[in-house]
């Protein structure tokens, strides 16, 4: 099983009059990136929140956006400001005595002077809030982590189907290029007849100037390291678990291999099926940026 670093996930919790909802979605990223969005009431679980997600995700740029609404009236009380209704009265009193003004305060007008009465908001409790939150936390890793298994297998598939092309490309490399010695040997004994007419060749030179030819052109190495990379990778694609860094330097050497048989060879039929490589493999690449 493979995993994607593209995902979605949500789920909404409802108990009595409380309601949390979370969502997630992601993009790749070298490392695991979370960004929490929510209301200051849970800042503090920041700290848990991202415990609790680092069980579910290694890697990859998420955001996490939570909504928390609480629908009981009961959280909300009204608080008596004992001291500063008092010095509300203390300083009446004085004024009514530096003016010579009769003194008509009432209780009524009293308490709507500013912060005599306030409606407070009772504490929540944390046990029973953060139990809520940690419920609808894995809800929407869960359908988060499914998308990306899903999405994960879908990536598999496609860069297996590349990794035959790439494969096809490399035996067609692997049988053409003997040939391409005995075409130049063939065509340069052809010419110095032409050039020499009836001298006779010196068959040793033109051995010689073919073994030149041969090690320049040789890709032996190069095809078989290359092969061994293409089935490395899809090895690793069907063990399964976290292997995109392992697969992006794999593809990284497929790159050179594939650069250094474009440089030597002079064949247009294998300069076109190294170029092809190049292509399918830079492909590969892509996708593996998206694999956890």
């Amino acid at each position: 099983m493979i995993k994607s670093m593209t995902g979605f996930g949500r789920c909404e919790i409802s108990e009595g009059e409380r309601k949390i909802t979370v969502e997630m979605k992601s993009v790749n990223h070298r490392y695991l990136d979370v960004n929490i969005k929510m209301p200051k009431k849970l800042n503090f679980f920041e700290a848990a929140i991202r415990n609790e997600l680092k069980k579910y995700i290694q890697r990859g740029k998420v955001d996490v956006f939570i909504s928390y609404e609480d629908l009981t009236e009961s959280n909300i009380c009204i608080k008596y400001n004992k001291e500063i209704a008092a010095e509300y009265v203390q300083y009446l009193k004085q004024m009514a005595e530096d003016f010579g003004l009769e003194n008509d305060l009432r209780v009524s007008s009293l308490s709507r002077y500013p912060e005599v009465l306030s409606m407070e908001e009772q504490m929540v409790d944390e046990t029973e809030l953060w139990a809520l939150l940690e419920k609808a936390i894995a809800g929407a890793a869960e359908g988060f982590v499914q998308t990306r298994i899903t999405e994960g297998e879908n990536l598999r598939n496609d860069l297996i189907s590349k990794l035959d092309g790439m494969l096809a490309n490399v035996d067609f490399i692997t049988e053409r290029s003997p040939i391409i010695i005995t075409e130049y040997k063939n065509n340069l004994e052809a010419k110095v007849k032409e050039l020499l007419a009836d001298t006779k060749i010196d068959e040793n030179r033109l051995l010689m100037e073919v073994t030149i030819f041969a090690d320049k052109v040789c890709v032996d190495e190069e095809l078989v390291r290359l092969r061994s990379h293409i089935e490395a990778t899809r090895n690793t694609l069907l063990e399964g678990g976290n292997m995109g860094r392992k697969l992006d330097f794999i593809a990284q050497e497929m790159n050179r291999e594939a650069n250094t048989i474009l440089s030597k060879t002079s064949d247009i039929e294998i300069s076109n099926r190294a170029i092809e490589l190049k292509t399918d493999i830079e492909k590969v690449r892509e996708q593996i940026q998206n694999i956890e």
